[in-house]
C-alpha cells in the first residue's frame, strides 16, 4: 500500500514531524511489522523537505524501536514493535452515546494541551493558533462546516504543547475524532446560539494560551469539551436520526485524517 504524507512546515522541528506522521503510519497499521518505508527520494518528495531532515526522522524512528535499517535494502518496519496496537469496538462507535465519550477523550487530553501549549508556545505559535481560528471563523461565515478548519485550530494548539507523545496520541485518535467533530459542527452549525459560543469558547482558549495562563487554558479547553457534550445532547432527535448515524460512519470505518 502506497502512503501519503503531508508536507511540513514551520513549528516544530521539521524532523519530528516527518517523524510523528510516519510514526503515525506504523501505530495505525498502514505501515505493518516487516513493511519498507518509502525510499529516501520519496518521503523527501511528499514531505518537502531535505535529506537531513529525512535522516534525522528516521534516526528517532530506530531510537524508538519502530523501525531498523538492512544493508543495501532499505529500512523497514520491525518485526518486533514496542507497543500494542490500539483497536475501538466499530459497533459502538455509531452512536450518539458513542461520539459524546469521544468528546469526553478529547476533553480529558485537549486541557491539558492547551495548559501545556500556554507555557511553552512562542510568537510563531500565538501567531499559527491567530490564523487558524481566523480561517475556522471565516469557513463558518461562508456557509462551510468548518470541520478541516477546526482540526487545524486543535493542531496548532497542540504542535504549541512540545509533547509528541500527547501529539502522537491525538493523530492516533484522530482517524475516530475526525467523525466526531463532523458530527458536532452539524450540530452547532444548524442553530446561531451554538455556533456563537463555540467562537466565543475558542476565543477564551487562544486567549488564554497567548496570557501564558495554564490553569486558565485547561480550564477554558475543558469548558469547551463539555459544552460540546451539552450540545450533542440537546440536538432534537431528528437530527439525529437524519444526519448523526450517517456523518459518524467514518468512525466505523477509520477514516484518515488527522486530529
Amino acid at each position: 500500500m502506497s502512503q501519503h504524507f503531508t508536507p511540513v512546515s514551520s513549528g516544530a522541528r521539521l524532523s519530528d514531524q516527518v517523524a510523528e506522521q510516519l510514526a503515525a503510519e506504523i501505530k495505525r497499521g498502514r505501515l505493518q511489522p516487516g513493511d519498507k518505508l518509502p525510499t529516501e527520494a520519496r518521503l523527501v518528495e511528499q514531505f518537502q523537505v531535505s535529506r537531513t531532515v529525512v535522516r534525522e526522522a528516521v534516526s528517532r524512528l530506530k531510537s524508538l524501536g519502530l523501525v531498523d535499517s538492512r544493508q543495501g535494502s532499505g529500512v523497514f518496519v520491525n518485526q518486533h514493535l514496542p507497543f500494542a496496537p490500539l483497536h475501538f469496538e466499530a459497533q459502538l462507535a455509531a452512536s450518539q452515546e458513542a461520539v459524546i465519550q469521544m468528546v469526553e477523550v478529547r476533553r480529558a487530553l485537549e486541557a491539558e494541551v492547551a495548559a501545556l501549549a500556554a507555557q511553552r508556545r512562542t510568537s510563531a505559535d500565538v501567531r499559527a493558533i491567530r490564523q487558524a481560528v481566523k480561517a475556522l471563523d471565516e469557513a463558518v461565515q461562508a456557509g462551510r462546516n468548518g470541520v478541516a478548519e477546526d482540526v487545524k485550530f486543535h493542531r496548532a494548539i497542540a504542535n504549541a504543547a512540545r509533547n509528541p507523545f500527547l501529539l502522537q496520541t491525538l493523530e492516533y485518535l484522530g482517524q475516530f475524532l475526525h467523525g466526531v467533530t463532523e458530527v458536532t459542527r452539524a450540530n452547532e452549525a444548524r442553530r446561531m446560539d451554538f455556533a456563537n459560543d463555540v467562537q466565543t469558547e475558542h476565543l477564551a482558549i487562544v486567549t488564554a494560551v497567548e496570557a501564558g495562563d495554564a490553569d486558565q487554558a485547561r480550564q477554558a479547553a475543558a469548558t469547551h469539551m463539555g459544552n460540546a457534550i451539552v450540545r450533542i445532547r440537546r440536538a432534537d432527535p431528528t437530527f439525529w436520526q437524519q444526519e448523526g448515524e450517517r456523518l459518524a460512519q467514518p468512525l466505523v470505518k477509520g477514516l484518515r485524517t488527522s486530529f
